[in-house]
């Protein structure tokens, strides 16, 4: 698995996806905090489920597509993820 989000990854596979703090992100990928503040428990357990709405890197709303097999999210500046 690989934390590069400069080109789409295969459906099912996802570039981005469980703790907060990977790859270098500052900000939860679910609710847009930083990820030094708070508890990110209940983040973590959502995550599992639902599609990221932040970008971690930058906190931009993403463009979320739920999909039959996956989701896409993109953020204008970091690119695409999906799962």
């Amino acid at each position: 698995m690989s934390s590069d989000t400069t080109g789409p990854a295969p459906l099912g596979e996802s570039t981005r996806v469980g703790d907060p703090a990977e790859a270098g992100a500052y900000w939860c990928d679910r609710c847009g905090t930083s990820v030094d503040e708070g508890d990110h428990t209940a983040c973590r357990a959502a995550r599992q489920l639902e599609p990221p709405r932040y970008c971690g890197h930058c906190r931009r709303r993403m463009k979320v597509q739920v999909l039959p097999v996956g989701w896409a999210a993109a953020c204008v500046e970091h690119g695409e993820t999906r799962a």
